[in-house]
């Protein structure tokens, strides 16, 4: 009964089965298992030690069970270090370990312990061959599995759902599927030719780009709505401004460069989360008060979004000022009635102003229509003189 298809013995059997442990895409549930863990207030060792060791045998499960169809069964891969033996075996033998997690995690936390972490398993084993053809299970699983890592970790420990480690997991899921659909973008030709309906299949490279982009910019924003909220902690915002920097980087790379680089910047991303969650710095720091301007605190914010406004402008340059002028002549007369009414009625105010009245509105509403315009054109051209991606 051989194991390892190149080899014999004890030692080829264990690199056959060791050949199966990928950190590049273990690291990340195993990492979200723990992070949850951290989250809750008194974290108990023995219990994550108990989740994150079934995480990491489900994604085993996962990546053992995938190697064996692509390779024995659908015969798409080129080799693969185990036999139809040896995958039997590492799968049951994979099953047999998350078994006993899941009777750790009953025993040292309680029935919805295990409960909770039993759906990581029926990710991994169904991966392939009923998720993977579908474009939605086939690019959803392995972030909503990280989702439930990391939701499950922190549940173990309290068997309580609370609303941060909820927000933590939905970023994920919504930041790892963008990257999942920039990864599966490699594969395009062949999963072309083999019929399998990926998101990049499904809705072509660029589309699929664009999709991943915009769930990547969607994941960041919603790091920013729950720091304001006070679920994430300040900190978080310079994992979103780190990522943001990333992303930035690879949209305009191949897809097997961007892949790289935003995988890696999803680990940056949990290790500054991290940080702001384990050590809360700035924990207590206030913003910046740019009301010490007092009167012309508007006036300096629209400054300095109007300088900014223009450099874009100039930077986009082949007409850009002069689209953004035709703009803001079409938008001024309606910008400035609803400003007038929404003034007038008493919608809002504006304490930190010059006091200066133009034509029945605030001077600073005058600029601030020229401003929003010209940021907005400025985005915009910048956006879409971009060169393509390779």
């Amino acid at each position: 009964m051989s194991i390892s298809r190149h080899g014999y013995g004890a030692l080829a059997a264990g690199r056959a089965l060791g050949s199966q442990v990928h950190p590049v895409f273990m690291l990340p549930p195993v990492a979200a298992a723990a992070f949850g863990a951290v989250l809750a207030p008194a974290p108990s060792a023995p219990v994550a030690v108990a989740h994150v060791s079934a995480v990491f045998l489900a994604v085993y499960t996962a990546h053992v069970k995938d190697g064996y169809v692509d390779f024995h069964v659908r015969s798409e891969d080129d080799d693969h270090p185990l036999t139809v033996t040896g995958c039997r075996l590492a799968l049951a033998g994979a099953a047999v370990g998350f078994a006993l997690c899941l009777f750790a995690l009953w025993t040292l936390a309680g029935p919805p312990a295990a409960l909770v972490a039993l759906p990581l398993w029926f990710i991994g084993f169904l991966h392939a061959p009923q998720l993977d053809t579908n474009p939605v299970t086939a690019t959803g699983g392995y972030p909503v599995g990280i989702g439930l890592a990391l939701f499950g970790g922190f549940y173990v420990q309290t068997l309580a759902v609370a609303a941060t480690p909820l927000a933590y997991a939905t970023v994920f899921v919504i930041l790892l599927t963008g990257i999942k659909i920039v990864d599966d973008s490699t594969d395009y030709e062949y999963d072309r030719s083999i019929d399998k309906r990926t998101v990049a299949v499904v809705l072509g490279r660029d589309g699929a780009r664009r999709l991943a982009s915009a769930l990547v910019w969607l994941s960041l924003v919603a790091v920013a709505w729950f720091a304001v909220d006070g679920l994430f902690p300040p900190f978080s915002l310079l994992a979103a401004a780190a990522f943001g920097a990333v992303a930035l980087s690879a949209r305009r790379a191949g897809p097997a460069l961007a892949t790289m680089l935003l995988v890696r910047g999803a680990y940056v991303f949990l290790a500054v989360l991290l940080v702001g969650v384990w050590f809360t710095p700035l924990a207590g720091i206030g913003l910046p008060d740019v009301g010490v301007l007092g009167p012309y605190t508007y006036l300096a914010t629209e400054v300095g979004f109007g300088a900014l406004a223009l450099a874009l402008l100039v930077r986009a340059g082949d007409g850009a000022l002069r689209r953004a002028g035709r703009t803001l002549a079409v938008l001024y007369p309606v910008a400035y009635l609803w400003d007038w009414y929404t003034l007038t009625v008493g919608v809002f105010e504006i304490p930190l102003r010059t006091g200066v009245v133009l034509f029945g509105i605030p001077v600073e509403e005058h600029l601030f229509i020229v401003v929003v315009t010209a940021f907005v054109v400025g985005v915009y051209e910048t956006v879409a003189t971009a060169p393509p991606a390779d």
